[in-house]
């Protein structure tokens, strides 16, 4: 069996962590520091829980002065580096966690600490209650960060201020109207960091849920200048392309299917147990004299708990297919456990997609393994 991703933070962490911190600080307690780490309740922790417990024990075994424990923050970053322990480094999310937690009403003291910290481990998340609680000061700085020399201090400027992060809280204001970070996406959309642009994709396709007409407008304008700017594109659309919007299918070559026929669609399990797989067939035909970019998805309704059926979409393929042509596909769909997905028996469908057009619906039922 894998092993637990919270377990990152174990005593053998924590017993290397606090000899670093004491050879920064001397008068730090480790002793007392490990014993209220691992307290009764730590098994039963998750990984968010547990860097929120470390943040707050490290608070409670330091001077408890905001500013002389940032200063030892910094420090402990700065001889984590030179012992090559580098930039992304997750187990260490509970520092910008401290930030969150302690630094709110310190503002000066905690933008200039997530600046440096973001570039050890990211602070894209303990950014956010600055940006809600400071917009006037924040939009500003996130626009200055997205000109630092530092990829990773240019990723916070546009990752932090994405308004749906998953995990993370939403920032309303920006659900609202997302104009005061569009000139930050326009800065970072051609940044040499592919990191940073992915950032810049992710962020359009949050501002999409809420704002789809302001994505479609950008799409628009960026779209044709260069191969990785149309890449940036495509991501940021990638929900509107899932919920086949046509103005962006459109632009990137996905026209009419009125030649497109589904021809011969068979559930082959069409009793699917709980830790199977559902496999379906079908014909493609091209009847166009010409060839088509087509792509092709299939949605998936999930049974809820209240009876009614929930649809994800998945992606097969996008493609030239010849012209006059057939073709059979064969598509497998796990129903494996997993955490992300609770499972109900009963009626489940599933359909074809081409180019944002939805075919037949066909029914299997999930039942008990």
């Amino acid at each position: 069996m894998a092993e637990l991703f919270k377990n990152i933070y174990n005593t053998d962490f924590i017993s290397q962590f606090s000899d670093i911190v004491t050879k920064i600080n001397p008068d730090f307690n480790k002793t007392s520091f490990s014993n209220s780490i691992f307290n009764r309740e730590w098994e039963a922790m998750e990984l968010k829980q547990r860097m929120r417990h470390i943040s707050i024990t490290l608070n409670n075994h330091l001077s408890k002065d905001f500013k002389k424990d940032t200063d030892i923050i910094l420090k402990l970053i700065d001889y984590l580096e030179i012992q090559n322990i580098r930039e992304t480094s997750i187990e260490y999310m509970f520092f910008p966690d401290y930030i969150e937690l302690y630094g709110i009403d310190n503002y000066d003291i905690s933008i200039k600490a997530m600046e440096r910290i973001t570039q050890f481990t990211s602070c894209e998340f303990a950014v956010r209650p600055f940006i809600i609680k400071y917009p006037e000061k924040m939009v500003p700085q996130l626009l200055l960060w997205a000109s630092h020399k530092h990829h990773m201090v240019r990723r916070l400027a546009t990752e932090g201020c994405r308004p749906r992060l998953p995990w993370a809280m939403a920032i309303p204001f920006l659900k609202d109207n997302p104009d005061p970070i569009l000139p930050i996406l326009e800065k970072l959309k051609d940044d040499v960091s592919e990191t940073v642009r992915r950032s810049v994709a992710n962020n359009l396709n949050d501002i999409a849920k809420d704002n789809r007409e302001v994505v479609i407008e950008i799409a628009k304008r960026w779209i044709g200048k260069s191969k990785e700017l149309d890449w940036v594109v495509k991501h940021g659309c990638r929900t509107l392309l899932k919920q086949g919007e046509s103005q962006v299918l459109q632009l990137f070559g996905f026209g009419s299917v009125e030649h497109i026929e589904i021809e011969k669609f068979k559930i082959n399990t069409p009793l699917v147990k709980i830790g199977d797989t559902l496999e379906f067939s079908f014909l493609l035909n091209n009847n166009s004299q010409a060839s088509s970019k087509l792509r092709l998805e299939y949605g998936l309704y999930y049974q809820k708990a209240n009876g009614s059926l929930s649809k994800k979409v998945f992606k097969i393929s996008e493609k030239e297919y010849e012209p006059n042509s057939s073709t059979n596909i064969i598509r497998k769909q796990s129903f494996k456990i997993i955490t992300t997905r609770k499972f109900h028996l009963g009626l489940h469908q599933v359909s074809i997609i081409v180019n944002g057009h939805e075919f037949d619906k066909y029914d299997f039922q999930l039942i008990d393994a």
